[in-house]
């Protein structure tokens, strides 16, 4: 799964176009971040910078924004309603796919020191990098803003954790950390702001005080009536869509306006949302409905339908979702070819691609072939009675068919990796050690493939043979060529992983793979036979 950051540093210029701008650029022009809004305020003289990409990158993008910010904000000159104490005020890192808390916490920490030790200004913790619970909270260690910091430096309580431990007049201070995925979320009610209101002080965590607390925990919120809607919202931030959902909250907002005789209509996601908290949506729709839905496109129209995502703006989600919006077409140019153009690849006079990439496709279509069969028997009305059975193999065919497909390409560039160590010099002995742990390496990585092909084929038997028992009788010959196919590509995997073992020089390695290797190649031999029994049958 690719590691996806966000990043939202605030920097305290709202007004001044070219500073903006030039901050934008440094951004933008590092290589693997992707810039996905600048939200500038003059009255607050703020800007803020949403960019997101990979652990490494997302540091580069911050370094380069602040390096701008150093040589173009002067604090001394700054004023705006919003509370700031510096020129770069704060700098979150929020994980969004593949990436934990406990990571992005190092990179808050990786990008400090470089910051600090570079640009020669110092940086807070907070949030989850806090080295002390009275940092941890921004109101917290922002108190006193700009006017206040030179005072409080002198404090050993408030030196920096980061930096030069002396005020820096043109600087400040800036706070740095990891926190939650904040999701700006507002539900639509035919009513009044007043009654708006009064559901988002009954669901608000801090609700109306500390004697009557609201029922949603990480959530603040309030009620506000939108002219150029015409209509009242539940304004909401979720502070962590993980222990208050999206369609938790919108649930709970239709309970309240229903006891209080209001209309609900939709809802909106302001900015941009990760993948997971709509699939989350979905999940639940699909459980609450009792409905069979698999595909991930699918399950994203169905959130969409159900918060009433496109109320008040059509909902785009290849716009709209971070992770659609910096997906990058895949390098694939095997499995992206024609058929034909495949098949030609493999017969020419080349040594990649070869078996193992033909091994992956020829599994993918054994995978393939079972899906196709079980998508012809559901929703069938003669065969009402084995939808469950379907229902259960249609999922683990679909998906493992999607990820054997990347085995084809795969496979060819491990076997180049390895071709690039046969190519490294061996003069010296030095040569000669760093050319064989190359090689080494790139075999393991050879054996790997396959191995993946082999695993994934493996977890498609159950289902195939679900699908030989209870799918479309007129596909029999169908699910026969799939179960066949499925058995020849992982045959065709078990040959790679032989092939490549035999210059294996880690016995231990080489021991623990051939066993698992021969236990699928075994299984998968009496699997395909025990299909065939149960068609003959």
């Amino acid at each position: 799964m690719k590691k996806i950051v966000e990043c939202v540093p605030n920097f305290s210029e709202g007004k001044n176009e070219q500073t903006i701008q030039a901050i934008a650029k440094a951004i933008e022009t590092t290589a693997g971040c992707t810039l996905l809004d600048v939200d500038a305020g003059r009255s607050t003289n703020r800007t803020v910078y949403t960019f997101v990409g990979d652990p490494d990158s997302v540091v580069e993008g911050a370094l380069a924004a602040a390096r701008v910010a150093t040589q173009l904000i002067d604090m001394r000159k700054h004023s705006g309603e919003h509370p700031r104490f510096g020129a770069m005020d704060v700098c979150p890192f929020i994980p969004v796919t593949g990436v934990t808390m406990e990571e992005c916490v190092e990179i808050s920490k990786r990008f400090a020191q470089r910051a600090a030790d570079e640009l020669k200004v110092p940086f807070y913790l907070y949030e989850a990098a806090a080295a002390h619970d009275y940092r941890r909270k921004l109101p917290d260690i922002r108190h006193g803003e700009y006017e206040g910091l030179a005072a409080r430096l002198k404090d050993p309580k408030w030196q920096p954790d980061f930096g030069p431990q002396e005020f820096v007049p043109t600087w400040g201070i800036t706070a740095t950390g990891a926190r939650n995925f904040l999701i700006a979320y507002n539900v639509n009610i035919l009513g009044t702001p007043n009654q708006a209101h009064r559901i988002a002080l009954n669901l608000r965590e801090a609700g109306r005080g500390e004697e009557q607390t609201g029922r949603l925990a990480e959530v603040k919120g309030m009620g506000w009536f939108v002219r150029e809607y015409n209509m009242a919202q539940v304004t909401v931030n979720l502070l962590d869509f993980t222990v208050t959902p999206l369609h938790v909250l919108f649930e709970e907002v239709k309970k309240e306006a229903a006891a209080l005789n209001v209309g609900v209509a939709g809802s909106e996601i302001v900015g941009l949302v990760p993948l997971a908290p709509l699939l989350m949506a979905a999940d639940y729709y699909i459980e609450k409905e009792n409905l069979f839905i698999y595909e991930e496109d699918q399950k994203i129209r169905l959130a969409v339908e159900r918060l009433g995502l496109n109320s008040v703006a059509h909902f785009v989600p290849q716009d709209k979702i971070i992770e659609y919006r910096v997906a990058e077409k895949p390098v694939e140019p095997l499995a992206g070819s024609t058929v034909r153009g495949f098949i030609e690849e493999i017969a020419a006079r080349t040594s990649a691609p070869g078996g193992g990439s033909a091994s992956a496709a020829i599994a993918a279509i054994g995978t393939a072939l079972g899906a196709m069969v079980a998508k012809l028997t559901y929703g069938v009305r003669k065969f009402e009675a084995v939808q469950p059975h379907m229902q259960r193999a249609i999922p683990v065919l679909h998906e493992l068919t999607g990820k054997l497909i990347p085995m084809i390409d795969a496979d060819t560039s491990a076997f180049n990796l390895y071709m690039e160590g046969v190519r490294m010099p061996q003069d010296t002995e030095e040569e000669k050690a760093a050319r064989n742990d190359c090689m080494q390496a790139g075999l393991k990585t050879a054996i790997q493939v396959p191995l993946t092909t082999m695993r994934l084929g493996d977890a498609a038997w159950d289902s195939l043979c679900e699908v030989a028992r209870y799918g479309n009788p007129a596909s029999s010959s169908d699910t026969l060529v799939g179960a066949r196919a499925l058995e020849t590509g992982i045959w065709g995997a078990y040959q790679n992983v032989l092939i490549n073992m035999t210059d294996i020089q880690d016995t231990v390695y080489k021991e623990k793979t051939l066993g698992e290797a021969e236990k699928i190649a075994a299984r998968a031999a009496e699997k395909c036979s025990e299909v065939r029994r149960i068609l003959h049958s």
